[in-house]
């Protein structure tokens, strides 16, 4: 959701410099900056970014320069001549020195508040929609880049799965061999049909046969929702926590060496992913 887009409108007497930049963020977090002659379409420029980014923390920038003759500020004339006259009354000097005085007394001045002109502001609105179209082409490109990313990482964790899954009924006969000579070494005789029962019973405790299928499955899943174009972050990110799930019990029950590095790599994998899941809508 990282973007950024900049736009600059020239208007007859302003120039209107329009900025929005968007980091990642699970929900929306805007935070708008605009002179207070615009501040009353404060609540509609909010629902349009709302509308078009949906997601991240959004900074917005409205600023404006006065590059024509306009000037909301008027010289309140005969409150300002009836000052020069009361100073004329109190204290010695000439009119340039008493007009430095009396405008600086209240009321001197008078400032009137801008109206918004619509045709101008339909050209502002057209000008923040163009910015927002700059900051989806944004994070489209970035997409297309996480897309990759993401793709190459779930067919890492993919084949390390494989790998465990090769390396399984080698772990199972291990466990085997060392129920075996843990009894040897109590050099106590056993009933076979005895040591077969308690030896399924021990290894269904370590069996990952519903993990690895769950795990096959969450990836496949994982990659269909990429595949769609819908917009599906937070389902991703659901799938991603389901995949740890799974690899988190696989290790747990593992009690092989060889395949709890296959577990750490697929758990470093998952992390990389999960770490750039902010970054989609």
């Amino acid at each position: 959701m990282t973007g950024y887009g900049k736009s600059v409108l020239q208007l007859p007497t302003k120039k209107i410099s329009i900025e929005i930049k968007s980091l990642n963020s699970k929900n929306l977090d805007l935070n708008a900056r605009m002179p207070s002659i615009y501040r009353e379409k404060e609540l509609s420029i909010r629902k349009l970014i709302a509308s078009k980014l949906e997601r991240g923390k959004v900074d917005f920038s409205l600023y404006m320069e006065i590059t024509g003759e306009e000037t909301t500020t008027q010289i309140n004339n005969p409150v300002v001549k009836t000052y020069m006259e009361q100073l004329k009354a109190i204290v010695d000097g000439d009119d340039t020195e008493l007009l430095k005085m009396a405008v600086r007394f209240p009321d001197a001045l008078n400032t009137e508040r801008d109206e918004i002109d619509e045709s101008e502001w339909q050209a502002i609105e057209h000008e923040i929609k163009s910015t927002l179209n700059k900051i989806h082409d944004y994070r489209s490109e970035e997409g297309l880049a996480l897309e990759k990313e993401f793709r190459y990482r779930i067919q890492n964790i993919d084949t390390l799965l494989k790998q465990v899954i090769a390396i399984d009924p080698e772990r199972i006969e291990g466990v085997r061999e060392r129920l075996r000579k843990g009894i040897a070494e109590l050099k106590e005789r056993v009933d076979e049909n005895r040591f077969e029962q308690e030896l399924v019973y021990y290894i269904e405790k370590f069996d990952i046969t519903e993990e690895k299928v769950r795990l096959h499955n969450h990836l496949e899943y994982f990659v269909k929702s990429l595949n769609s174009k819908d917009s599906n972050g937070k389902k991703l990110g659901f799938i991603g926590q389901e995949m740890g799930r799974e690899i988190n019990t696989i290790g747990s029950k593992s009690n092989y060496a060889p395949m709890q590095k296959l577990v750490v790599q697929m758990k470093d994998e998952l992390e990389k992913v999960k770490e750039q899941l902010l970054n989609v809508l």
